[in-house]
């Protein structure tokens, strides 16, 4: 995967493009919510200068290669309303991770997560060629590992004391994933009415 390029990816409800350092000030207006960031490895920006820090950080790693980091931008309002990655590239095992993702609390629940998850697992298997994409997520964080099920991602097992989260706490970490296979499946029934439009 190029990082380098510019990938802009839409659909019915949400765009994504790359996330940039003038999104500072969209984020700022949905970014200060503790509930958003409860379960992230990433503590809260509990100011401009953290949120400035954390979008840098973001951007530092797509220069590196090793994320890419979107913009999700509500096609209803024009608004953009959080982040989302591909992450733990390996092309040559053709798997990506999806995650980074967060979204402010009026947008969550409302289908934009799904749409943006269309639109990424729907580049991932076609365009990168993907066999596999995988997603994960704090054992704790049963509105997320919900959310997975729901879209078809299949749960493979939780990897115990598996990372550092807030506060230097270990966190347990669930891991899901979605085949190509299931992919092509998935996108005529879960993400059908994505997947007509987009």
């Amino acid at each position: 995967m190029d990082c380098s390029r510019c990938i802009t990816l839409e659909n019915a409800r949400v765009r994504l493009r790359p996330l940039e350092a003038t999104d500072f000030e969209a984020l700022k207006a949905i970014a200060f919510e503790p509930e958003v960031w409860r379960f992230m490895p990433t503590a809260m920006p509990r100011n401009s200068v953290e949120l400035a820090t954390y979008v840098a950080h973001a951007l530092k790693e797509r220069n590196s290669g090793k994320r890419y980091p979107f913009a999700i931008i509500d096609r209803e309002t024009n608004q953009v309303v959080g982040s989302t990655s591909y992450m733990n590239i390996v092309p040559e095992e053709k798997r990506v991770e999806i995650g980074g993702t967060w979204l402010g609390k009026p947008f969550q629940r409302t289908g934009v997560n799904r749409a943006a998850k269309h639109l990424l697992l729907k580049y991932a298997f076609g365009e990168l060629a993907c066999d596999r994409v995988e997603l994960k997520t704090d054992a704790r964080n049963w509105q997320s590992r919900e959310a997975m099920r729901r879209m078809g991602a299949v749960e493979e097992g939780t990897l115990r004391s598996h990372m550092f989260t807030q506060g230097g706490m270990r966190r347990d970490t669930v891991y899901f994933s979605i085949l190509k296979p299931e992919w092509d499946e998935l996108r005529l029934t879960v993400f059908r009415e994505y997947d007509a439009r987009g």
